[in-house]
């Protein structure tokens, strides 16, 4: 059986990304759209070696007939739009929303999931909307899951290393700009960051809120306790760095009961999704400039706080783009799909 599929914000580089995984991981498409603004329309994006899409204006489409639609259009436009498109039923079911922002995430009636976690939370859409989590809780919450199962996670203490490209295809730009401009001395200009982003590292992700933390930081909290475990407390302080593809994390977990390294490691090697590489020797350790293009959430540096009772710290590694977006939508996707819980249009 053969999906339609729609891709909103398919020329950003998350959307770019939703179709190369969709080719990538076979899902079963009898045909894909990529949608994005006016202003796009016209645009190609490649899907696969041997197919060029032509993209389509999102606020003129019918979306009857389609099954799924992936979204990555920010989330003023999920906001607005995906209501509206789940409620375009063809036979009595609307397109599934599986939506990249942060507009529903929160939401009571929308299950926010990573599928190695928590996909029983698919059994029950009834806005029709799926989200996607923050990329950075994404990959964090995948290293929690087989430790918290064991052990029970009191308390996490995250300190993130997030990639330019979390921030899309203008952060990008920046990063390179100014990296070329003080090679050349030229002036150093700055648009998306608050702060020079080349050579340098910013401790500002999303907003400032009254409580003194990021709306980054803030997701990271309540997201994880959403998808994981609401007694679960979380303090994290979310950091840009001028590194192009792929968010690091130095994580602190204290537990509740007694935990090895080892007894971590075998845990974590045993988990789906996650490949363990912690060779206690020079680069036996992951970085941001191997997770590239990687589906796996890596983990390393594993071993024991000595300052607490039942502690332990850990580095984890992903492709944001992919683990902490696009893969993560397509995954979901296939959860749906392989727990037939898709009445196709």
């Amino acid at each position: 059986m053969a999906y339609k599929i729609a891709v909103v914000g398919a020329t950003g580089n998350v959307g770019r990304e939703m179709l190369k995984v969709l080719v990538q991981r076979q899902f079963p498409v009898s045909e894909v759209v990529a949608l994005a603004s006016t202003r796009s329309a016209g645009k190609e994006v490649s899907f696969g070696e041997d197919h060029v899409l032509k993209v389509k204006a999102l606020d003129y489409y019918d979306f009857a007939g389609t099954d799924i639609v992936l979204m990555s259009a920010g989330g003023s436009v999920a906001k607005e739009w995906a209501p509206k498109i789940a409620a375009q039923k063809t036979g009595g079911q609307g397109p599934v929303v599986i939506d990249n922002s942060s507009a529903w995430r929160m939401d009571r009636q929308v299950p926010l999931v990573v599928p190695e976690v928590n996909a029983d939370a698919l059994q029950d859409i009834p806005r029709g909307i799926i989200a996607n989590p923050n990329c950075s809780t994404a990959q964090l919450v995948v290293a929690l899951k087989p430790l918290h199962e064991l052990f029970k996670i009191k308390r996490v203490v995250v300190s993130t290393y997030q990639s330019v490209s979390g921030a899309g295809n203008e952060a990008m730009d920046e990063l390179f700009r100014q990296t070329r401009a003080i090679f050349v001395a030229d002036p150093i200009e700055q648009g998306k960051f608050t702060k020079q982003i080349a050579f340098n590292v910013i401790p500002h992700i999303d907003v400032f809120m009254d409580s003194g933390l990021t709306k980054e930081e803030w997701k990271m909290a309540v997201e994880t306790q959403k998808i994981l475990d609401p007694d679960i407390q979380v303090t994290a302080t979310c950091v840009r760095v001028p590194v192009f593809i792929g968010h690091s994390e130095s994580v602190n977990i204290e537990f509740e009961q007694p935990v090895t390294a080892d007894q971590a490691r075998a845990a974590l090697r045993a988990a789906p999704g996650i490949l363990v590489v912690d060779k206690r020797e020079d680069g036996g350790y992951v970085t941001p400039v191997e997770c590239a293009g990687e589906d796996a959430t890596f983990v390393s540096r594993i071993r024991k706080d000595p300052t607490v009772e039942n502690g332990l710290n850990l580095w984890i590694v992903s492709d944001n783009l992919r683990k902490g977006a696009a893969l993560n939508a397509v995954q979901i996707a296939e959860a749906l799909v392989n727990r037939n819980l898709l009445k196709v249009t």
